[in-house]
C-alpha cells in the first residue's frame, strides 16, 4: 500500500514537469505542415501587398495631380495680386482726377457757383458755352466717379476671390497632407523593418530541408532531434558535438550602457547597448559557433551565434555591426572579438542590438519560422547581466 502512494505521489509531482513539454512539442511531420500553411499565408501577403503597391502608385499619381493644381492655384494667386496692385493704382488715379475737378467746382462763396459761372456770361453766346462747359463736367466727374466705383468693387471681388482661392489651397494641401500620410502609412507596412516575405518563405523551407537532411523523423519531436544533434558527442560523425558548451554568460562589450530595454513579443525584441566608444569592439556573449551572418531588409550587418547551454540550445543575434570578424561556423569563445559596433540599417545612432532566442529562422538547424521566433524571444538580462552601465565584462 504505501509503494502505491508513493508511486501516485511520484506520478503527481512529475506531471507539470512533462505536460508543459508535451503540450509544446512538435514532429517535423507537424512542422513540415505548419510552413506549408505559413508559407501559403505569406504568399498571400505579398499578393495583398502587390494590390497595396498599385494603391499607393495611384494615391502618387493623385498627388501629382493635387501638386499640379497647387502650383496653378499659386499662379492664379499671384496673377490676382498684381491685378489688384493695378486696380489700387488705377483707384488712386481715378480718386484724384475726381479730387481735380471737385476743386475746379469747389463752392467759393455759398453753393452757387454753377449758377454764377453761367450767369456770369457776357452773352448769350458765353452762356450756351458755359452751360455746355458745366454739363460736360458734370457727366465727366459722373464717369470718373462711376469707374472709380466698378473698380473698387471689381477690386473687391478679386480680394474675394483670392481669399476663396487661398481657401481652395489649403484644402488642397489639407488632402495632399492625407494623402501623404496614408502613401507613409502603407509603405511603413510594406517596408518593416521584419524581413522581406521572400526571406521568410525561403528559410522556412530551407529549415524543413535540414532537418530531413540531419535525419530528424518525420514523427519525432522538432526540438528534441536538435538537441540530440547539436550536442551528440564531438566523436559523432555528422553531429553538433564541435560546439562548445557555455561556461557562463558574459555582456558583450568593455564598457558601455544601455538605451533600450526588452519589450517581448510584438515589442522590442531584444536590448539596445552602447558605449562612449562608437565602434567598440564585440564578443559573444557565451561560447558557441556562428550559425549565421547576414544584412537584412533594412541593410543591418547581422550576426547570429548557437549556443549550448545546460543541454538546450540558444541563439544570440548581434544587429547594426559595423563590421565582422568571424566566419559561419566558426567556434568562438567569451573572448573572441566578433565585430565591431556599428549604425547600419535601421538604427538612429550606434548602437548593438542584442537578442536571446530558444530557436531562429535564419540559421540552418534554428528549426522556426519568423513568426515562432518572434514568440520565442527571451530578454537577454535573464541570462546576461546588464546594469544601466558598466566598464567591464
Amino acid at each position: 500500500m504505501k509503494k502505491n502512494i508513493k508511486k501516485i505521489i511520484l506520478i503527481v509531482l512529475l506531471i507539470p514537469l512533462i505536460i508543459p513539454y508535451n503540450i509544446k512539442a512538435e514532429t517535423i511531420k507537424q512542422f513540415e505542415d505548419k510552413v506549408a500553411k505559413y508559407t501559403a499565408e505569406l504568399q498571400e501577403k505579398k499578393n495583398k501587398i502587390a494590390k497595396n503597391d498599385q494603391e499607393v502608385n495611384q494615391i502618387k499619381a493623385r498627388i501629382s495631380e493635387i501638386e499640379n493644381q497647387i502650383k496653378a492655384s499659386e499662379e492664379e494667386i499671384k496673377k490676382l495680386e498684381r491685378e489688384i496692385e493695378e486696380s489700387n493704382k488705377k483707384i488712386e488715379e481715378k480718386q484724384e482726377e475726381s479730387k481735380k475737378i471737385m476743386k475746379y467746382f469747389q463752392v467759393v462763396n455759398g453753393e452757387n457757383s454753377y449758377l454764377e459761372y453761367v450767369f456770369g456770361a457776357t452773352s448769350i453766346t458765353d452762356m450756351i458755352y458755359r452751360l455746355s462747359v458745366v454739363e460736360q463736367l458734370t457727366k465727366y466727374n459722373q464717369k470718373v466717379i462711376t469707374e472709380l466705383n466698378d473698380l473698387i468693387t471689381e477690386n473687391n471681388n478679386k480680394k474675394s476671390s483670392l481669399e476663396q482661392k487661398k481657401v481652395e489651397l489649403n484644402k488642397l494641401e489639407k488632402e495632399l497632407e492625407d494623402q501623404k500620410e496614408r502613401i507613409n502609412a502603407d509603405t511603413n507596412a510594406i517596408k518593416e523593418t521584419m524581413p522581406s516575405l521572400e526571406d521568410q518563405i525561403k528559410s522556412a523551407k530551407a529549415q524543413i530541408s535540414y532537418l530531413k537532411q540531419i535525419g530528424c523523423g518525420a514523427n519525432e519531436e522538432k526540438d528534441a532531434c536538435l538537441r540530440r544533434y547539436f550536442t551528440r558527442s564531438s566523436g559523432s560523425s555528422g553531429g553538433g558535438g564541435s560546439i562548445p558548451s557555455t561556461n557562463g554568460f558574459f555582456r558583450p562589450m568593455t564598457n558601455g550602457y544601455l538605451t533600450q530595454g526588452y519589450g517581448g513579443y510584438g515589442g522590442h525584441m531584444g536590448v539596445d547597448l552602447s558605449s562612449n566608444d562608437k565602434s567598440i569592439t564585440l564578443y559573444p556573449i557565451a561560447a558557441g559557433q556562428v550559425s549565421a551572418k547576414y544584412y537584412d531588409s533594412a541593410g543591418a550587418l547581422v550576426l547570429k551565434i548557437r549556443h549550448i547551454a545546460g543541454g538546450q540550445i540558444l541563439y544570440s543575434t548581434y544587429a547594426h555591426l559595423r563590421s565582422w570578424y568571424v566566419s559561419v561556423g566558426q567556434n568562438v569563445t567569451p573572448d573572441t572579438p566578433i565585430g565591431q559596433m556599428g549604425s547600419t540599417g535601421n538604427s538612429t545612432g550606434p548602437h548593438l542590438h542584442l537578442e536571446i532566442t530558444t530557436c531562429d529562422w535564419k540559421s540552418a538547424g534554428g528549426g522556426c519560422t519568423w513568426s515562432e521566433y518572434m514568440r520565442r524571444t527571451v530578454n537577454p538580462r535573464s541570462y546576461v547581466e546588464i546594469p544601466s552601465r558598466w566598464s567591464n565584462r
